[in-house]
């Protein structure tokens, strides 16, 4: 696994988790329980703390960093979309993060927020639950509504899914 300490900082991996072997996890980086940490991703907490919640999806090519002394805090059950870069952010429970897109720092996102493809999320920006942001700068675009809900939920699945069969079937083959 891609794990490093630096400073007596090292990460600490909850039960069930998968983490591609191009992924580098450095310092103090807490990831729960049945989360995916996909290929190329960064998870660097050399100076301050990353807390990653139960049954995440870190996807693929994904940066995240925490500014000196202080935390990046990603809920239970989010997905962070292929190329994110989140730097000094928290994110609740269930929200979505599109692919490409960038979480300044101190940047708030509410419970089942959905913050689309490229959208950039402004220093100090807060977006409240349950609303879509979109464009840049990130401006409300609309309401999450059930059907919303009901899809993200099908997606969420299919990565805590992915976390039971990697350790099975995956195998490099060169």
């Amino acid at each position: 696994m891609p794990l490093y300490e630096i400073n007596g900082r090292k990460p600490v991996i909850g039960e069930g988790t998968w983490i591609a072997p191009s992924a580098e996890i450095i310092g103090d980086v807490r990831i729960g329980k049945r989360c995916y940490i996909g290929f190329g991703a960064i998870i660097r907490g050399d100076y301050g703390t990353i807390i990653i919640g139960d049954e995440s999806a870190i996807e693929e090519a994904c940066m995240i960093h925490a500014r000196p002394m202080q935390l990046v805090q990603i809920g239970n059950r989010v997905t962070v979309g292929h190329m994110v870069m989140i730097h000094g952010s928290t994110i609740m429970d269930n929200a979505v993060i599109g692919m490409h897109a960038t979480l300044s720092d101190n940047a708030e996102i509410g419970e089942w927020a959905i913050i689309a493809e490229h959208a950039l999320v402004v220093n100090k920006q807060k977006i409240p639950g349950y609303k879509v942001y979109g464009g840049v700068p990130a401006k409300e675009i609309g309401d999450v509504l059930q059907k919303h809900m009901d899809i993200w939920n099908a997606g969420k699945q299919v990565y805590v899914d992915l976390t039971y069969q990697y350790p099975q079937s995956f195998k490099r083959i060169d």
